[in-house]
């Protein structure tokens, strides 16, 4: 259909009010999906769903991930894995939901090849799924299936064994595994030094075979074996839509074994002194995951207040004060990097840690300290620490938003 010159001409000005009635209109229909202080009318919360290379979006008012996928009518299996998980409570505006679809897999174990159905993305988790165990010295390969007809599969995972051997260690017998060829290669690839008064049987050059036993002595020297913990690290993730004091575990860390040899020395049948003369790591530490919450609360610091009294989770109770200054100069003192400018204005470092100066006799240079703006790392102190032991000044762009 055409639209004559004439009726454009004289009718110009209706057709600039409908257009701008209809551009008022779409400004409506957004602001009532969201407001501008970040919340959606009526509690309710936009969800995107990625699936199988497809995305979904939604305005939904459910309370956690399984019941936002009910309202998206998407149907998950039990072997599928959803992140965030399906139980995770939703508390923010905006989500993002990943589906990952169960496939077959071939999982090869020497002569054994099974077939499974999972989601799983690393090895570890693939051969868990698979109710097969994998030891720290294992290596496996993901590759695709050279013959998809034939397996039903089109994903393999190989799993190289590593050689299971006996290593008699000062008189401490345990159970190890390597991927060595030779004796010497192994006892290098854990760590073991051998003294000139130490001997080793078979020697270094003799092929690591399976089954076969490793024995280190020490002439003339009594010792000790001790199994000791090994520490699990701490990863900590922040999260922006949960706030400040929220603290829960994602995924609980596991401590680790290693086998300390320690040479004694006695003096009238009574020990009077140890050395730790080699350490062999049994089992490797899991990490743990640690939520964090980083929104600011009525609680947090802000420029208006100045200075305030905030108490932490440990019944401390800090003055906090802010200052702005550029912080490169003192960046250094905890490894380095540069700092950015947080949305709310605080200066945060590479790992999202807040920049606090403190007494350092109290707080020393690099400790996490908590705040009431979130976690803070110690970079800096001031005069203010004598008159305040326990004070937090903290770092912001809130005086001269310069970005520095």
């Amino acid at each position: 259909m055409q639209i004559s010159h004439n009726f454009l001409s004289t009718n110009w000005r209706r057709l600039l009010i409908v257009a701008g009635l209809l551009f008022a209109l779409s400004l409506i229909l957004v602001s009532s999906v969201r407001a501008e202080n970040g919340t959606t009318t009526g509690g309710g919360r936009l969800v995107t769903f990625y699936d199988r290379g497809q995305e979904k979006v939604i305005l939904t008012h459910a309370g956690s991930v399984r019941d936002a996928l009910k309202d998206a009518a998407i149907s998950v299996a039990p072997e599928d894995i959803v992140e965030p998980g399906r139980d995770s409570e939703l508390v923010a505006t905006d989500y993002v939901v990943n589906i990952y679809r169960a496939r077959p897999m071939i999982v090869v174990d020497g002569p054994v090849r099974q077939k499974i159905m999972t989601a799983a993305q690393t090895a570890r988790d693939i051969t868990k799924a698979a109710g097969v165990e994998l030891h720290d010295e294992d290596r496996t390969v993901l590759a695709a299936s050279n013959n998809i007809a034939a397996d039903g599969a089109s994903v393999t995972l190989t799993i190289d064994r590593a050689t299971p051997l006996t290593l008699k260690l000062y008189g401490t017998v345990m159970a190890t595994y390597s991927q060595a060829t030779t004796v010497g290669e192994m006892l290098d690839q854990k760590g073991v030094k051998l003294a000139a008064s130490d001997t080793v049987s078979p020697g270094r050059n003799t092929p690591l075979t399976a089954g076969m036993t490793v024995e280190i002595w020490r002439n003339g020297v009594q010792t000790a074996t001790v199994e000791e913990p090994i520490d699990f690290s701490v990863r900590t993730v922040f999260d922006a839509d949960r706030p400040v004091g929220y603290h829960a575990v994602q995924t609980h860390g596991v401590k680790g074994k290693k086998n300390v040899v320690y040479e004694i020395t006695a003096s009238s049948g009574k020990e009077i002194g140890r050395k730790a003369i080699q350490s062999v790591t049994v089992e490797e530490a899991k990490e743990q995951v640690e939520i964090v919450g980083t929104k600011p609360g009525p609680k947090s610091l802000t420029k208006a207040k100045g200075a305030q009294q905030y108490t932490d989770s440990k019944g401390v109770t800090h003055r906090e004060t802010y200052y702005d200054l550029p912080m490169n100069v003192v960046m250094g003192a905890c490894g380095g990097g540069t700092y950015t400018i947080r949305v709310d204005g605080a200066k945060v470092d590479k790992d999202g840690y807040i920049l606090v100066a403190a007494n350092l006799g109290n707080y020393p240079r690099c400790s996490v300290v908590e705040t009431s703006m979130g976690p803070g790392k110690v970079y800096d102190t001031g005069g203010f620490a004598a008159a305040h032991p326990h004070g937090f000044d903290l770092a912001t762009d809130w005086t001269n938003n310069d970005g520095r």
